[in-house]
Formats: structure tokens, C-alpha cells, sequence
């Protein structure tokens, strides 16, 4: 009895499906592609193999509307993304200092001199980095605390990516104490790691340059591709884009050409978008996805939404000293913000959680703030006043009692 390759029976399975579970299972590789570093075939088969039959319309639609370029090789499929603008929240959330980010590099750079499957211990990784490092004038001492416990953060984060695999060992105990070590090896994905660049590294002469995934033609033309990419870029990577924080130059882009960005971002990523006073949203028809949304699960999102439902009601309230500016952001200072988590305590304290119930206003106010910030829903202004975004006002929530059958 002949039986059928792996292959031959991926193209069978394609061609019995409907055209929407089609589109719809190429909405999945572009989220998975935007949200995961890549897709492997040793950990998701499924979504790699999916990957590469829709390798052609992901690689024209990624390269000609953002300019990234998907790479898919026998191994992994990545799509090689950046953003226009750098925010804090868009690092690795397992890093508390700068200097876990330079441990991390350098840790990249010793790997790079490894084949896959080498087997060596955290002692050699060290001392290289270290001898390197200081060589060059930047200061490694695996004798302090605090070092030890950076460099012990960048290899997790290695390993969790998948470049790095302790076969005995654990590198929090290196921490702990020095005398202790860990054998590793090295993974084939570490070459993927960092981002390919267009052209060597010294022909750039500033930072903003570095976003540009493809070279651009100094013509008309390339500039209106550069503009599009950046646009594009934006509204996939950031969690809302309001018009006062676009540039002067993209701007009439997102104005002129909502309509097709629209139809775009909908087909592609199914996602819901509308025009607004405030700028172009787009929303995730479901509660859960890829990529973490808003609101989120945590309790700090109910204070959010809490904080926004109470401004909007002290908006028509003559008196009440609270207006909007000429950009629809609500100005506010650190003792306005614990003032409302103060005023929202005596009304919702029955349903807060006891964290919640026994911590500082002050404390609160700060969570709030941070989260905001990582949902671009808000930002400081010379350090002193809050500006909170008037797309945090597109949500209103209120505690109430819910019955279920």
C-alpha cells in the first residue's frame, strides 16, 4: 500500500478547505508572526507548516505594506520586525537594568562562535565576556552581586528564546553563589537572534536610521514607500497611534489613505478599525489573541477603566475644574490621580481585591500610570503633569451585579 509524504498531504487538507477557513488560518501565521520572536518547527509544527504554505502571500503583503522581511528556513519562520518608535514597555519585561541588556549582547557574541549542539559551561561564557568587556574599557566583575545576578538574567532570557540549553544546572544558583556552574549547548536559532540589517552598520550615521528594515531609494517614490512602511509599522506594533502623535509628514498619509489602511489591517489581521476625533483605532474582535490586549486580566486595568469612567463624569460637571485640552488629553498631576483612586476606594472597596484595599493611594496612582504608559494611553509632560490619551476615553466600566443562568 503506497502511502502519501507529509507534503502531499498538507496540499490535500489545503485544497478541502473553504475560502474563509483559508483567510482565517493566514490571519493566524500573521499574528503569531508579529507576536512571537518566530515560530519553530520543533515547537509549533503546526503554525511553521501553515507558515510556509502561505509563504508567498506573507512575504509580499509584510514586505510591501511594513517592509519586513519573513524568513522562513528549514528550521524556523521569523519575521524580521522594528519599530518606528522605541518604547520602554517593547523590551524584555525580565530586565531590570541597562546592564542586562549588555550581558545579554555579549552573551549573543560568544554563542556566535559556537556550532550547534558545542557543549561548554557558564564558566567559559563568563570569563570570555569578562576578559572581552574589559579589554574594551566597559567594566564586568563576576565578584559583585548585583553583576552576577544581570548576567544570570540575560542567560534565562537566552534560554527562553531557545538559543541557549542547560543540559546540567542552573544559572540562578551561579548567582547565589560563584563557585557553582552550569553546562549548556548551543542551539542552531542563535544566528537569528538579532536583526539583518541592509547594510553595514558604519554607513549609518544616526539612530533613526537603524528603524529601516530595507534600503529606500533617495527619490519620490522611495520616500512615499518609506512613509507607508513607517505608518504601517506604527499601527502594527503599537497599541493605539492617536493623530497627535504622528509626525507632520505621516500624518497626511494616515488621513488620505485611512480607507485603504482600513481594508488592509481588517483582511489581513481581521482586525476593527474606525476614524475617530481622536485618530484611527483598530480593536481585536476577541477577547483572547496572540498578542496581549486591552484591557488586560490584571487589576490594575480595572483601575484604568475606573480612572477614565470617573473623568468622564467630572467632564460635565460644572465646576469640577476638569476639562479637556485642545488635543482632548485630560491634564492631571500626581495628587489629582491619588485623589481619584482615593474617591473610587470609599465607592468600590467591596469589590477590590485586598492588595488593592490595603495600599497606599500613592502606590495605586503609580501602577495606574505605569500601565497606561505601557498602552501608549497616556504620558508625562516635563515630568511634573500626566496627560491622559483621549483614546483611553473610548472606555467607560462601573462595577454592577451580574446574574447567570
Amino acid at each position: 500500500m503506497r502511502t502519501k509524504s507529509g507534503a502531499a498531504l498538507r496540499r490535500i487538507a489545503r485544497a478541502t478547505r473553504t475560502a474563509g477557513q483559508v483567510g482565517e488560518r493566514k490571519r493566524e501565521c500573521v499574528h503569531a508572526l508579529l507576536n512571537r520572536p518566530w515560530i519553530t518547527k520543533d515547537e509549533d509544527k503546526d503554525m511553521y507548516f501553515a507558515i510556509k504554505d502561505h509563504y508567498e502571500e506573507l512575504r509580499d503583503w509584510f514586505m510591501e505594506q511594513a517592509g519586513y522581511p519573513l524568513i522562513v528556513t528549514r528550521s524556523l519562520a521569523k519575521l524580521d520586525k522594528s519599530p518606528v518608535v522605541a518604547y520602554p514597555w517593547m523590551g524584555f519585561r525580565e530586565f531590570r537594568e541597562s546592564r542586562d541588556y549588555v550581558f545579554f549582547t555579549y552573551g549573543l557574541w560568544y554563542l556566535e562562535t559556537k556550532t550547534e549542539m558545542d557543549q561548554f559551561l557558564l564558566s567559559d561564557i563568563v570569563n570570555d565576556i569578562r576578559e572581552h568587556m574589559n579589554e574594551r574599557g566597559l567594566e564586568a566583575d563576576w565578584t559583585i552581586y548585583y553583576h552576577r545576578m544581570s548576567m544570570a538574567r540575560a542567560l534565562k532570557k537566552l534560554k527562553a528564546l531557545g538559543v541557549l540549553i542547560a543540559v546540567d544546572g542552573d544559572e540562578g544558583d551561579w548567582a547565589n553563589d560563584s563557585g557553582k556552574n552550569v553546562l549548556y549547548e548551543c542551539s542552531s536559532y542563535v544566528r537569528y537572534v538579532l536583526r539583518r540589517f541592509p547594510q553595514d552598520l558604519t554607513y549609518y550615521e544616526r539612530m533613526e536610521e537603524l528603524s529601516d528594515s530595507i534600503l529606500y531609494a533617495d527619490s519620490p517614490d522611495g520616500q512615499a514607500l518609506r512613509k507607508r512602511h513607517r505608518v504601517y509599522r506604527r499601527f502594527l506594533l503599537e497599541p493605539a497611534v492617536a493623530d497627535r502623535s504622528w509626525s507632520l509628514e505621516d500624518l497626511p498619509y494616515v488621513l488620505t489613505q485611512r480607507r485603504s489602511i482600513l481594508d488592509q489591517l481588517q483582511k489581513t489581521l481581521g482586525w476593527e478599525g474606525r476614524r475617530y476625533k481622536e485618530g484611527l483605532l483598530f480593536f481585536h474582535p476577541e477577547l483572547t489573541g496572540e498578542a496581549d490586549l486591552f484591557p488586560t486580566l490584571a487589576g490594575v486595568s480595572d483601575l484604568a477603566l475606573l480612572v477614565s469612567g470617573e473623568l468622564r463624569k467630572q467632564l460635565h460637571v460644572e465646576g469640577a475644574g476638569r476639562y479637556t485640552e485642545d488635543n482632548g488629553c485630560i491634564r492631571l498631576d500626581r495628587s489629582d490621580m491619588e485623589t481619584l483612586i482615593l474617591r473610587l476606594f470609599e465607592k468600590y472597596k467591596g469589590y477590590w481585591s485586598k492588595e488593592f484595599r490595603e495600599a497606599k493611594s500613592s502606590v495605586l496612582a503609580e501602577q495606574v500610570i505605569h500601565h497606561l504608559d505601557e498602552w501608549s494611553l497616556g504620558e508625562w509632560e516635563n515630568g511634573t503633569h500626566y496627560l491622559l490619551s483621549p483614546v483611553l476615553g473610548r472606555w467607560n466600566a462601573e462595577y454592577g451585579e451580574t446574574e447567570f443562568d
